[in-house]
């Protein structure tokens, strides 16, 4: 089959076209022909390296975390699907490669597409809606009538967590630039702040959480003067902390790194009475579950800015790196 490899870690390197063998199945796994996968900029940040201290793979090694497409073999001990069925799924960790002609996947890693959107467009939502369920349901519980701010509305994860997070109940405020304010404000903003010509914190106060999504050290302190006391900061971007190396499980010295490196945000955070958390989404079939019967209800809707060919891989990621996508880009792969 062809995939996606990336042979060497860096910023000015490439992803390339090649052919490898089929993908062998465990027993609690399923293959599966991927129709469309969908481009993340945590695509990027593998093949640069920046997380391999955490997160190291081997290369060569395929590149691609999310997908959706037909089940063609099932292992000895699948009992949730079988041959034919319509998946899509955030792949786990150590288990990547969508970008691939085929892929081997966890049978808890696996949800149904939802019956009423495209290949391209459930390719699209695995891992951008997990990020956002993990942060307002899982971590943060959003009730009905608190405030949230969510940080480039309408980039991939923002466009799902706005919908999300009204769905929930929620006020939203979100950032944009000045061309997609229609679009967040039809996804659900109620007050949309044009990052170009507005600051959010002289605007926001009192806010529940913030979902945060911006590297500028600047940034991350004006977003935790937004949150009320006792309120939180989910942060998308790092630093990683220590509760994240035990959930993953890392060694005592990626631990003590973690300690580190997130210490001066914990300490801002407590300083202000506010929490400070580090999300790395996790691949989850039941969570993705509820989430396709979102999409059934016409809850939530994918945002799909371009379509690239499986050839043009590389273009696609390159597209995601310049930050201009409204919603999130897909590649066709079959």
């Amino acid at each position: 089959m062809k995939a996606f490899l990336v042979k060497k870690y860096g910023k000015k390197e490439k992803l390339h076209l090649t052919n490898v063998a089929e993908p062998t199945i465990k027993e609690n796994e399923v293959l599966v022909q991927i129709h469309s996968a969908g481009v993340n900029l945590l695509d990027s940040i593998m093949q640069w390296g920046d997380f391999k201290l955490f997160l190291p793979y081997k290369t060569p090694f395929v590149n691609g975390h999310d997908m959706a497409g037909v089940i063609t073999k099932v292992g000895a001990s699948v009992t949730k699907y079988k041959v034919g069925d319509e998946v899509y799924s955030r792949v786990g960790d150590y288990r990547i490669g969508t970008f691939a002609e085929q892929i081997a996947v966890q049978e808890n890693d696996l949800a149904l597409k939802p019956k009423n959107i495209s290949m391209d467009e459930a390719g699209s939502i695995p891992l951008v809606a997990l990020t956002a369920w993990q942060a307002l349901v899982e971590i943060a519980r959003i009730k009905k009538g608190q405030k949230v701010f969510i940080q480039a509305g309408s980039g991939g994860v923002g466009t799902i967590a706005i919908q999300l997070a009204k769905h929930l109940g929620a006020y939203v405020a979100t950032t944009t630039s000045t061309k997609n304010i229609d679009l967040v404000k039809s996804l659900g903003a109620d007050l949309v702040i044009d990052y170009k010509t507005q600051e959010f914190v002289t605007i926001l106060k009192d806010y529940d959480l913030v979902i945060h999504s911006n590297r500028d050290k600047k940034v991350f302190e004006q977003a935790l003067s937004v949150l009320k006391k006792g309120g939180s900061l989910i942060t998308l971007v790092g630093p990683p902390t220590p509760e994240f190396a035990v959930e993953i499980g890392l060694r005592w010295h990626l631990k003590l790194i973690t300690k580190l490196i997130s210490s001066s945000a914990k300490k801002k955070a407590a300083k202000l009475g506010v929490k400070f958390v580090f999300l790395y989404m996790r691949a989850d079939g039941n969570q993705l579950g509820e989430i396709t019967k979102l999409i059934e209800d016409g809850v939530i809707k994918p945002v799909i800015d371009k379509v690239f060919p499986f050839e043009q891989t590389n273009e696609a990621l390159s597209y995601v790196e310049s930050g201009r996508a409204k919603g999130k880009v897909v590649i066709k792969i079959k």
